[in-house]
């Protein structure tokens, strides 16, 4: 959410930005705020000028009173108490305009950042740098589950009877590889001066709103019936979340934290040949990372969080690419994004597993996340980035890590957590 004296200064500024991400039918919300902006102004003004009236007879009734002239003050009270009445319905009023431009400020997205690219959708993003020499083997790779399902390591008919479709058993080696990637990227980011964090799995409402827009909140999320509880579609919501309403003294940022939890969303909507299996699910785990820092540290926090994620796989083999996602691909919140994709040698190309984003203050505009500095209050930048997110990610594991044989080999830096196993028979 942009801040409301921006839009109401460089109201231009702010429908270019619409036009920049090709949600024309915003542009009429920037005229339509500014109205409900001065209407509101006026009827706080008219409030603030009767509360100081009021408090002005208030201080002539002790005076009349004082000196006997009661009928005086009989008639100033009954001023007061008209004066009562217009106040109530202002007050009430002020309440109503808020409510309704906050509902419309939810929806006109964040200025993007200049150095973003301009296009339409996900077709129009730009590749920015390739890590490792993507491998195509002189052998066939066949479809992931059908990798797992020799290893006994999946049973997807199971899981539909006991859950529908969208989600899955992981059995075996492969149970223990899923677990084995998640540890280890826990280690890796603590290693990078990260904290360690297990956050609650599901949050409230208003965290909802604070943290994702309308549009996604209605693909995504999970409601609890009968409870203000929805089941979290990635743990960077609650990870954000913990800072709701709260003021950082300036010397304790950035605040680095990374987070496991499970993952579930509704993926609304038909995905094609290639989201069979585990690729696009109901319910996975993922470890995330987080920062909350000062806004001119943003842009550096950026690299740092989507250069983690090309390091973790590199230190797996698994050859990535990072993308840039062009303005009509940005999430309303993001003022810029990276998507981290994977080689993936049976299908030729590379497909996500990872995002980066740079929210700029909005999330914390939200929320309320502030920052006690030296010159005064101001909100925090908040970002957020996948480490690793299993299953899908062990698409990419499997795929580049297969060998003629059928077996698949454990890079160095997993063995550990596999009790030392080189490869999986």
């Amino acid at each position: 959410m942009i801040d409301i004296k921006f839009l109401r200064e460089n109201p231009e500024a702010v429908k270019e930005n619409i036009k920049k991400k090709f949600q024309d039918s915003k542009l009429s919300l920037v005229d339509e705020v500014i109205e409900l902006d001065k209407e509101s102004r006026q009827t706080q003004q008219e409030a603030d000028d009767l509360r100081a009236s009021r408090n002005k007879i208030s201080k002539e009734i002790g005076g009349l009173m004082k000196d006997g002239k009661k009928e005086e003050a009989e008639a100033k009270k009954a001023e007061v108490a008209a004066g009562a009445k217009r106040l109530a319905e202002l007050e009430e009023k002020e309440t109503e305009l808020q409510e309704k431009i906050t509902k419309i400020m939810m929806l006109i997205p964040n200025i993007i950042d200049p150095s973003v690219p301009i296009g339409k959708d996900d077709t129009e993003n730009v590749e920015i740098t390739k890590y490792g020499e993507p491998v195509v083997p002189d052998f066939e790779i066949p479809y992931h589950t059908e990798i797992m399902e020799r290893f006994n390591g999946i049973d997807l008919d199971s899981a539909r009877k006991v859950a529908g479709n969208g989600f899955y058993y992981l059995m075996g080696d492969i149970a223990r590889l899923h677990s084995a990637v998640i540890s280890y990227a826990r280690d890796f980011m603590i290693n990078r001066g990260f904290t360690y964090c297990v956050p609650p799995f599901m949050i409230r409402s208003n965290v909802v709103t604070g943290v994702m827009s309308f549009a996604e909140m209605d693909a995504m999320m999970y409601k609890i019936e009968g409870e203000d509880l929805y089941l979290i579609g990635t743990s960077e919501h609650s990870m954000i979340g913990k800072f709701i309403d709260t003021i950082v003294p300036e010397e304790e940022l950035p605040k680095t934290l990374t987070s496991y939890s499970p993952c579930f969303r509704k993926e609304k909507g038909a995905h094609g040949l290639e989201e069979r299996g585990v690729y696009r699910i109901h319910q996975f785990e993922k470890q995330e990372m987080i920062v909350v820092c000062k806004p001119e540290e943003s842009p550096m926090w950026f690299d740092k969080l989507w250069q983690n994620t090309v390091d973790l796989f590199r230190s797996m083999d698994i050859p990535v690419r990072t993308i840039e996602c062009c303005s009509g691909d940005l999430a309303d919140l993001k003022v810029k994004s990276y998507d981290v994709e994977a080689w993936s040698p049976r299908q030729k190309k590379y497909f996500e597993v990872g995002s980066c984003s740079n929210l700029g203050d909005a999330q914390a505009r939200r929320l309320k996340i502030r920052v006690n500095g030296e010159n005064g209050k101001y909100f925090a930048h908040t970002l957020n980035n996948t480490v690793v997110a299993p299953p899908r990610m062990l698409i990419a594991f499997l795929e580049n890590n297969l060998q003629a044989d059928g077996s698949v080999k454990i890079p160095a830096v997993l063995q550990p957590y596999m009790g030392g196993m080189t490869e999986i028979r």
